[in-house]
C-alpha cells in the first residue's frame, strides 16, 4: 500500500520529489523488498526525468545498488540492467545519458571459480601403491552413516546460503552473466541505433544533452571500460560498426556524407577501437591503420569552443602516445600536423600536442632531422617529395620534407609552459639520437592537460563580483550628492499660493472623479445583475405555470 501510494504520489508535481525521494531511500535501505519490480521500474523511469534533483536521487540510488550487492545477492542488479535495456530500446535510444551513464559502477569479477581449479591441480595424485590395494567393503551401518552426515551437511550448507548474504561461486558468475549479457545488448543496440541515423538525411532533433545520440558517449565509455570482457567472436563487427561510426570512407577522394555525430564523438570511436584491441592482448587480426587515417583529418576539424578538448587529449594518448612505435611516415606526418595544431589553438590543447609531439620525436630519432632549419626542408627523402598539408593519408603527406618551423614560434608563446616545451623539443636537434632531451614533466597529453586547465581554472581572480560593486557604489556616490539645509535655504523655490491651490485643487478633484466612477459602477452592476435575475425568475414562473395547465389538461 505505502509503494502504491508512492507512485500514484509520482504522477502529481507537488508531491514528485517527495515521491521519488522516498522511493529511492527504499531502494537503498530494502533492495530486497518483495516488491521490488515495480520500485526498481518506477526509479529506472525516473533516471531520465527532466528534473535534474530527481535524475540524481535516481541515479545514486540504482548506484548504490550496484556497489552493495551483498544485500541483494546481486539479484537485483540483473533486474535494473535488464530494466535499462528495455527502457532504451522502448524510447529509440532517445533518453537522457543517465540512464546508460549509471551502469558504469557495474562491476565484474573474473577471478570467480579460479580458485577451485587451482585446488584441483594442487591435491596430491594416490600413489599406485595404495591404488592396486584391495579395499575391505564397508559395512551397511557405515554406510548409512556416512549418507545420514552427508545430507546433514547438505541440509546445513543450504540453510548458510539462505541465511548469509555472500553468493556461490558459481552461482556469482551466472549472475554475472547475465548482467553483462543485458550490458552489451544495450551498448550493441545504441551503436547500431547511431551508425543507422548517422548518415542519414534525417537529423532527430532531442531534448537531452548529446543531439541526436544522447546515449552514445556513454556507451563508448562503457565499452571502453568493459572492453575486455567481449567476446572475440563479436569484435570484428564491433571494429567495423566503430569504424563507420567514425567517418572513414574506404575510396579516398570519395566526399564523406553528412555525419551527425560530432568530432568528439568520433574521437571516442577511435579511442574504443584500440582499447579493445590492447585489451585482448592485441591478439585480434585487425588492421587499426583507418583509424589512424581518420584521427589525422579529425585533429583539423577541432574546435575548442565546440568539442571536448578532454577527449583529444585522451585520443593523443591512446593512439600515439601508448602502444608500440609508430611507423615513421606515420610518425613524421602526426609530428608536423601537432605542430600546426599546437600554434592554432589554447594553451590547454597545445601543450597535450607538444607532449606527443616530443614523444614521437624520442621514439622515432630519424624524424629529429624535422628540426633543422634548412631552406629546403629535411634532410630525410620519401616517396612524397613536397609536402601537401591537405593530405588525408598520412602516408602521401610527405611530411619527411618539410621543417617544424611552428615550433620557433611557439617559443614566444604567452603560457610559459608552452614556451618552455617548444624550447625543450628544439633542443634534440642537437643531440645524438641515443639522447634525449631533459624532461619537464614525465605526464602524459591527458593529465599534462588537466593540470594546466586545473591551473588556470585556480589562477582566474575570485574577487570580480566585489569589485564591480565597489564600482557601482562609487559611481552612486559621484551621481548622488546629498544637499545641506544652507543650501536649500538660499535656493529659490518660492511658489505662489493661488497656483499651488489650483494644482492641488485638480488633483483631488480628479481622484474624486475617479472615486465617484468606480461607485457608480458598481451600483450599476448590481443593478443589471437583479434585473437578469429578475428575468429569469419571470421565465422560470411562467414554464412553471405551462407545466401546470398542461398536468391539469
Amino acid at each position: 500500500a505505502y509503494l502504491q501510494k508512492l507512485i500514484s504520489l509520482e504522477k502529481q508535481p507537488y508531491f514528485y520529489l517527495v515521491a521519488v525521494r522516498c522511493l529511492c531511500s527504499l531502494l537503498d535501505a530494502a533492495p530486497h523488498f518483495n516488491h521490488r519490480e515495480s520500485l526498481l521500474a518506477s526509479v529506472v523511469k525516473n533516471l531520465s526525468s527532466s528534473n535534474d534533483v530527481a535524475r540524481k536521487l535516481c541515479s545514486e540510488a540504482i548506484r548504490s545498488l550496484f556497489r552493495n550487492e551483498g544485500k541483494h545477492r546481486g539479484e537485483a542488479t540483473v533486474e535494473a540492467v535488464r530494466l535499462v535495456s528495455a527502457s532504451v530500446k522502448l524510447n529509440d535510444c532517445q533518453l537522457h545519458p543517465d540512464v546508460v551513464e549509471v551502469c558504469l559502477s557495474l562491476k565484474f569479477d573474473e577471478d570467480l571459480g579460479k580458485d577451485e581449479s587451482k585446488e584441483e591441480k594442487l591435491k596430491p595424485k594416490k600413489n599406485k601403491r595404495y591404488q592396486n590395494r584391495d579395499v575391505t567393503k564397508p559395512s551397511e551401518k557405515k554406510k548409512i552413516k556416512k549418507e545420514l552426515l552427508s545430507k546433514a551437511r547438505q541440509e546445513v550448507h543450504a540453510d548458510l546460503r539462505a541465511v548469509s548474504f555472500t553468493l556461490d561461486p558459481k552461482e556469482k558468475k551466472m549472475i554475472q552473466r547475465e548482467t553483462l549479457a543485458a550490458l552489451f545488448e544495450t551498448y550493441f543496440r545504441i551503436l547500431k541505433h547511431s551508425m543507422n541515423t548517422s548518415n542519414s538525411r534525417y537529423k532527430a532533433t532531442s531534448v537531452f544533452p548529446g543531439g541526436s545520440h544522447p546515449l552514445l558517449a556513454p556507451c563508448l565509455e562503457g565499452l571502453g571500460k568493459f572492453s575486455h570482457l567481449i567476446d572475440l567472436d563479436f569484435m570484428s563487427e564491433l571494429i567495423a560498426c566503430l569504424k563507420k561510426l567514425s567517418g572513414y570512407t574506404d575510396h579516398q577522394g570519395e566526399i564523406p556524407p553528412d555525419n551527425t555525430l560530432s568530432v568528439s564523438e568520433r574521437l571516442q570511436c577511435c579511442i574504443v577501437a584500440f582499447k579493445v584491441w590492447r585489451s585482448n592482448l592485441e591478439a585480434l587480426n585487425v588492421d587499426l591503420q583507418d583509424f589512424f587515417v581518420q584521427f589525422y583529418n579529425l585533429i583539423l576539424e577541432y574546435r575548442p569552443d565546440r568539442d571536448h578538448g578532454e577527449v583529444l587529449a585522451d585520443a593523443l594518448k591512446t593512439l600515439l602516445w601508448e602502444g608500440k612505435q609508430q611507423d615513421m611516415l606515420r610518425a613524421a606526418a602526426f609530428i608536423k600536423r601537432l605542430a600546426t595544431f599546437a600554434l592554432s589553438f589554447g594553451s590547454t590543447e597545445a601543450i597535450a600536442a607538444l607532449i606527443t609531439l616530443r614523444h614521437l620525436l624520442q621514439k622515432n630519432t630519424k624524424c629529429r632531422n624535422m628540426l633543422e632549419n634548412d631552406a629546403g626542408g629535411g634532410s630525410l627523402s620519401s616517396l612524397v617529395a613536397k609536402y601537401d598539408p591537405e593530405a588525408k593519408d598520412p602516408y602521401l603527406s610527405g611530411a619527411l620534407a618539410t621543417v617544424l618551423w611552428e615550433l620557433s614560434l611557439l617559443q614566444k608563446h604567452h603560457d610559459e609552459t608552452v614556451s618552455g616545451m617548444a624550447s625543450n623539443i628544439l633542443s634534440m636537434a642537437n643531440l645524438n639520437a641515443t639522447q634525449n632531451p631533459v624532461q619537464l614533466s614525465s605526464s602524459n597529453p591527458l593529465e599534462a592537460y588537466k593540470d594546466l586547465s586545473m591551473g588556470r581554472e585556480l589562477s582566474k581572480p575570485t574577487h570580480k563580483v566585489s569589485q564591480t560593486l565597489k564600482c557601482k557604489r562609487k559611481r552612486r556616490s559621484k551621481e548622488f550628492v546629498a544637499l545641506s539645509t544652507d543650501v536649500l535655504e538660499k535656493a529659490d523655490c518660492t511658489v505662489g499660493e493661488d497656483e499651488l491651490r489650483e494644482k492641488l485643487q485638480s488633483h483631488f478633484a480628479v481622484l474624486r472623479g475617479i472615486s465617484e466612477n468606480e461607485r457608480l459602477r458598481t451600483e450599476l452592476n448590481h443593478a443589471l445583475s437583479s434585473i437578469n435575475m429578475y428575468k429569469e425568475y419571470k421565465k422560470q414562473k411562467k414554464a412553471s405555470k405551462k407545466s401546470k395547465k398542461a398536468a391539469k389538461a
